[in-house]
């Protein structure tokens, strides 16, 4: 990254000090990158939040929401309309954060500026086709999204983070020498799992807070009447039994997405120690809160969640420091996260 004057620097700190209030989980990760990483991907994530937010406020018309998407991507041409875009905050309903984050829009465009033209064009790549995607689907569900096939399910969760793993790979292709042309051909095999692992188990946990606070139902209308329910009655308590039964090829998909993550992780060499480690984080996440959904309908009691407790959050950074040094630790480390909590006191 090119740190021209006072004023980039400035630009710079107040990014890296916005992340954790938008995603306390990546930026810990996203802090253990190698320098020459650490700013893409940080603008990358962002990037990711400010389209998300644009996407998931319940007080924008879709065709707004639309606009303003398209909007965002003519930022990565026009200065200008990056520095205007903070004019969108006033329309938004969301949290203070994420709120600040879109007035920072033009900040974050102008540290994208800043990187060389490979790493430039890597972001652009990867956050286009996932803002054409996010637009598609405010398109076609002007009420809030349903989806309503497997397929469609599987579409959704390739553009919302399916392409991060396309972009983090094609960033660490770039930028480390240990992620050769050998190496990138094997990681492509499975980036898209390992991008979209964390977003399925995500949509699995947070059923009821997606149907109550964002009027969105990721769970497919057709498995739901294959147990004879439907997005209607996806939270009523009569219904949680089949609703619970609805719901296991999803939890598959998320299993499956987490064991080619895994696969992601292996084929990493050992020397790129700390990418390993950013990318062993949020998988081991995802493996002990698949842990407790498999036991849980806590996701469709309204007000409900599945969450993994901060004592194993803790004891999982710890024991990640370690797990990435070989894949037999980190095989073990998953196989034991499967078991039980990872808790340091109650070991």
């Amino acid at each position: 990254m090119l740190l021209e004057n006072n004023s980039v620097i400035d630009i710079d700190r107040h990014t890296r000090e916005m992340l954790p209030k938008v995603s306390r989980t990546f930026a810990l990760g996203i802090k253990l990158l190698p320098s020459r990483l650490e700013v893409p991907v940080r603008l990358g994530y962002l990037f990711c939040r400010i389209a998300d937010t644009i996407e998931d406020d319940l007080a924008l018309p879709p065709e707004r929401k639309a606009e303003l998407l398209d909007i965002f991507l003519e930022c990565f041409d026009d200065p200008q309309r990056a520095d205007a875009y903070s004019d969108t905050i006033h329309e938004l309903t969301s949290n203070d954060e994420y709120i600040d984050l879109v007035a920072a829009t033009g900040e974050v465009f102008t540290l994208y500026r800043n990187l060389d033209m490979r790493t430039q064009d890597i972001l652009r790549k990867w956050i286009t086709e996932m803002v054409v995607g996010m637009r598609e689907f405010v398109v076609e569900h002007p009420r809030g999204i349903r989806i309503g096939t497997v397929p469609e399910f599987h579409q959704y969760c390739y553009y919302v983070a399916g392409t991060v793993g396309h972009l983090l790979t094609d960033l660490w292709h770039h930028h480390s020498s240990a992620v050769d042309d050998r190496v990138y051909n094997k990681l492509l095999a499975d980036c898209e799992p390992f991008g979209e692992a964390l977003q399925s188990v995500n949509i699995l946990k947070d059923i009821a807070w997606d149907a109550e606070q964002e009027n969105s139902i990721y769970v497919p209308s057709e498995l739901l009447a294959a147990q004879g329910s439907t997005h209607d009655s996806l939270l009523h308590p009569d219904r949680r039994t089949v609703n619970r039964a609805a719901l296991a090829p999803l939890c598959q998909i998320a299993q499956d997405d987490i064991e080619r993550s895994l696969r992601y992780i292996e084929n990493l060499p050992l020397m790129a120690v700390r990418i390993r480690l950013f990318c062993v984080l949020p998988v081991l996440f995802a493996v002990a809160t698949m842990r407790e959904i498999e036991q849980s309908e806590a996701m469709l009691v309204p007000g409900g969640n599945v969450k993994i407790s901060r004592n194993e959050v803790k004891a999982l950074i710890f024991a990640a420091s370690t797990s990435t040094l070989t894949n037999y630790s980190l095989r073990w480390l998953v196989d034991r996260v499967r078991e039980r909590p990872f808790d340091f006191s109650r070991r």
